[in-house]
C-alpha cells in the first residue's frame, strides 16, 4: 500500500468517525426516551413545607405503581424521578434544572408552593418542558407560560365555599378577622379571595393581621385579634405556622369558628394543634368518597399503605401523574414515544394533555387552552379530633 493511498484511507476513516461521533452527540443532546419514561416530581421533601410535600410524594408513588400495574404507556412503564425542592424558590429552581437537563424528564409535577412556581416554572417554560402544578392555586399560575398547567383549582373558586359553610353552621356571624402569611405568594392570593368573600357576604372585616410562615410565636397577632371579638377567624398559611396559630388562638380563649386555608389542608396539621384543631373548617377540591373508579382504586391503595383516608395533596399528585400517563398513551398511539426526540416528545405531550378529559380521583377534569383546570366537584370538611387529641379526620359536610 502506497503512502498516498494509506493517507487517503486514513482521511476517509477519520471523516466517517467524525460523522458517526456527530450523529451520536446529536442523538444524546436531543435523544428520545428509551426504556421507562421518566416523569419528574419536584416537591418539598424537607423544610417546613415537607408536611405538604410528603403527601404529594405518597400520591405520586401510588400512581406510579397503579399505572405500571395497568400497562404503563401502552406497554412501556413510567419511572418517577424525585427531586427535593425544599421550601423556597432556590430549591425549586435547582430541582427543575436538574430534572430538565440531567434527568431529561418528559414533564414535571410540581412544585409544592405557588411562591416556588413563580420562580421555577419560567425555567421549564423556556426549556419547553410541560409542568403540571399539583397544589399551586394562586392567581396567575397558568399564565406563566404555554407549558404550564395545573390540576389544582384556583383559590378564587375553592376558598369561598368555606365561608359559606361557616355561615350555614352559624348564621349569626357578623365580625371576621383575617390572618395571613405575607411571605407566601399563595397565602397572599388566598387572603385576597377570603377578604373579598367576607365583603360579598356583607360581613364586617374587623382586622387583617400578617405573619411569616417561619413564625412560631403568634401571641401579638392572636391577642390583637381577640381584642376585637370576632365571630369568625380565617387563616391563610402553611401547616406548621397555621396549626400553631390555631393552637395559640384557642389557648388564649377564642371559642368561635376558624377557617383554615389550603395550606392547612393536611392531616399533618393534627400533630401541630392536636385537640385544638377540632372544628377547623377547610374547603376541599377532593373527597375520598368521590365515586369514580380511579378514586376507589387510589383510596384503597392509600388506606392499605397508610391506614387512613387519602388527603387532597396526595389525590392531586396522583391526578397529575395520571394526566401525563393518559396523554402519553395518546401521543404514543400516533407515533411511538421511543421514536420521538425528547424536544418533540415534550412538545407533543404538552399539546395533547391540554386536549384530554380525565376521570381522576378529584372527579372529571379537563383544561382550558391556557392550562387552567376545569373541575366541578368541590367540598368543605371540618376537622374532628378524637378524645386523645392525637388523631383526627376530615369530616365532609353535606
Amino acid at each position: 500500500m502506497t503512502l498516498t493511498l494509506r493517507s487517503t484511507l486514513f482521511m476517509i476513516f477519520a471523516l466517517l468517525s467524525a460523522c458517526q461521533s456527530s450523529t451520536t452527540n446529536s442523538s444524546q443532546s436531543t435523544g428520545g426516551v428509551s426504556g421507562a419514561i421518566p416523569i419528574g416530581i419536584a416537591v418539598a421533601q424537607t423544610s417546613n413545607v415537607a408536611l405538604l410535600g410528603q403527601e404529594q410524594v405518597a400520591g405520586a408513588k401510588i400512581a406510579e405503581k397503579y399505572f405500571n400495574d395497568n400497562g404503563g404507556v401502552n406497554g412501556t412503564p413510567i419511572r418517577l424521578v424525585f427531586q427535593d425542592t425544599a421550601g423556597d424558590e432556590a430549591g425549586a429552581i435547582n430541582a427543575f434544572q436538574t430534572l430538565i437537563t440531567k434527568d431529561k424528564v418528559v414533564g414535571i409535577v410540581g412544585p409544592t408552593l405557588s411562591q416556588q412556581a413563580f420562580g421555577a416554572d419560567p425555567i421549564a417554560d423556556r426549556a419547553k418542558v410541560p409542568v403540571l402544578a399539583p397544589s399551586n392555586t394562586a392567581k396567575g399560575i397558568p399564565q406563566i407560560g404555554n407549558f404550564i398547567a395545573r390540576v389544582s383549582a384556583p383559590v378564587a373558586v375553592v376558598a369561598p365555599n368555606a365561608v359559606k359553610a361557616a355561615l350555614k353552621i352559624n348564621p349569626q356571624i357578623k365580625r371576621v378577622a383575617v390572618l395571613f402569611a405575607q411571605n407566601d405568594a399563595f397565602s397572599k392570593s388566598e387572603t385576597e379571595t377570603f377578604q373579598q368573600t367576607v365583603k360579598d357576604q356583607n360581613l364586617e372585616l374587623v382586622t387583617v393581621q400578617k405573619f411569616q410562615t417561619t413564625d412560631t410565636d403568634f401571641q401579638t397577632q392572636a391577642t390583637s385579634t381577640l381584642n376585637l371579638k370576632p365571630d369568625l377567624v380565617i387563616i391563610s398559611g402553611l401547616a406548621a405556622d397555621g396549626g400553631n396559630l390555631v393552637r395559640q388562638l384557642r389557648e388564649l380563649g377564642y371559642k368561635g369558628l376558624i377557617i383554615g386555608g389550603n395550606g392547612l389542608n393536611t392531616s399533618n396539621v393534627f400533630s401541630v394543634c392536636k385537640a385544638l384543631c377540632d372544628g377547623v373548617l377547610i374547603a376541599q377540591a377532593y373527597s375520598p368518597e368521590q365515586t369514580g373508579g380511579v378514586n376507589k382504586a387510589f383510596r384503597e391503595a392509600y388506606q392499605t399503605q397508610f391506614k387512613k383516608e387519602p388527603p387532597q395533596f396526595s389525590a392531586q399528585a396522583f391526578t397529575a401523574v395520571q394526566v401525563y400517563v393518559e396523554a402519553l398513551k395518546a401521543v404514543d398511539k400516533q407515533t411511538k414515544v421511543a421514536q420521538k426526540s425528547l424536544p418533540e416528545l415534550r412538545a407533543a405531550l404538552n399539546q395533547t394533555l391540554l386536549k384530554g378529559q380525565y376521570e381522576s380521583p378529584i372527579g372529571t377534569i379537563s383544561f382550558t387552552p391556557e392550562g387552567e383546570i376545569v373541575q366541578k366537584e368541590f367540598y368543605v370538611a371540618q376537622i374532628k379530633m378524637d378524645a386523645s387529641g392525637n388523631n383526627g379526620k376530615f369530616a365532609f359536610l353535606k
